[in-house]
């Protein structure tokens, strides 16, 4: 839940090619301490290994209980009392679950309804720019950016949308509402 009794931990999420490895990036420069997105990390290391993408996608319950165990071991590793930017937050995987189809992690729920983020941001998407580790159309990304946002809200999560600026004015929009 959004509390100011939260520790200062700003989630950056979105859908896909909504900016948030820019703006993590961005923040990153400026001397914020910021978290991993743990799925691109995932990803990096199966491509190794000889994996496809669409392998690696294709893995869904596995994949996204990967990504819990890192976020969570991530959230126990922070100080509470630093400012930290997270590269999504626990309920983006419930998004993402629910944007699949799949049927909900209870551990992924239950620590999501445990997570205290200060504020999350959602980034508003951008165009869909194909790489290494994303292959989706924009019809995809809105559904998977609304699957994110719905779950957030049902969480009682308070949302800040940013608007698509330049990556610097949305650091900066990002700031101004810490």
């Amino acid at each position: 839940m959004s509390s100011t009794d939260s520790p200062p931990w700003f989630v950056i999420s979105g859908g896909p090619s909504s900016g948030k490895t820019t703006t993590i990036k961005l923040l990153t420069e400026r001397g914020f301490t910021v978290t991993t997105e743990q799925a691109s990390a995932i990803i990096a290391e199966e491509l190794a290994k000889g994996k496809t993408l669409l392998e690696v996608r294709g893995e869904g319950d596995w994949f996204q209980r990967e990504i819990l165990k890192r976020q969570l071991a991530d959230e126990k590793s922070l100080d509470r009392s630093e400012t930290v930017f997270l590269d999504r937050g626990l309920p983006d995987g419930l998004g993402y679950e629910r944007y699949l189809g799949l049927t909900p992690n209870p551990e992924l729920f239950s620590a999501s309804q445990q997570a205290t983020y200060r504020r999350v941001f959602l980034l508003e998407c951008l165009p869909v720019k194909v790489d290494w580790n994303r292959h989706e159309d924009e019809q995809v990304q809105q559904e998977i950016h609304d699957a994110i946002r719905a779950t957030y809200l049902e969480l009682g999560f308070e949302l800040i949308d940013v608007p698509a600026l330049s990556p610097e004015e949305r650091v900066e929009f990002i700031l101004e509402r810490l």
